[in-house]
């Protein structure tokens, strides 16, 4: 018990660390407005640059993706830490709404009220989109087909030089009939 709560406070310390790094030098996702701080990391699960929403400077983090149409719960824990490769734990959440709510509260039982809030937020807003997303398919849309300008040229020449031609050819013909 007392070695646990000892390795968990290095681990806290080492978050602190790499927080105070990323916060005060340099972070590759970050990105910075007038107002407010941005994270471009696929797996922070707000959007916003903050020590809580950072899945760098947390040992013990999760969020929800979308793969394929596919929902998937991922949560990164302090035991797999020495294995980069096999950090995130993917848990893949049920198509029904409702259930997958459940899911998010049963997988992150004893996990920060923060990020389990956050989860379901990135998930509603996930399904959101999935749901346009169908929505757009089934309407029939035009598609709009790109033509370079060098190609619309050709073209334009091409149907020029047809006209010259058709125009000659009726012209000879009438030019025919007369003769005879």
């Amino acid at each position: 018990s007392r070695l646990r709560v000892n390795i968990l406070v290095r681990i806290m310390q080492s978050d602190e660390t790499i927080w105070g790094v990323i916060n005060q030098k340099f972070c590759s996702f970050k990105v910075k407005t007038r107002t407010q701080t941005f994270c471009r990391n696929e797996f922070n699960v707000s959007g916003l640059c903050g020590r809580w929403s950072c899945p760098l400077a947390n040992s013990r983090y999760a969020t929800v993706r979308e793969s394929k149409g596919q929902l998937y719960l991922c949560m990164k824990t302090i035991e797999r830490a020495h294995t980069p490769a096999k950090m995130w734990e993917w848990v893949k959440l049920s198509k029904n709404y409702e259930t997958a709510l459940k899911q998010i509260d049963t997988n992150l039982i004893y996990w920060p009220k923060f990020l389990i809030h956050k989860c379901k937020q990135r998930m509603t807003r996930i399904t959101q989109y999935l749901i346009r997303m169908r929505r757009l398919k089934l309407k029939s849309f035009k598609k709009i087909v790109p033509l370079s300008k060098k190609v619309e040229a050709r073209e334009n020449r091409r149907e020029v030089t047809v006209i010259l031609l058709m125009s000659l050819v009726l012209r000879f013909r009438v030019n025919v009939r007369f003769c005879m």
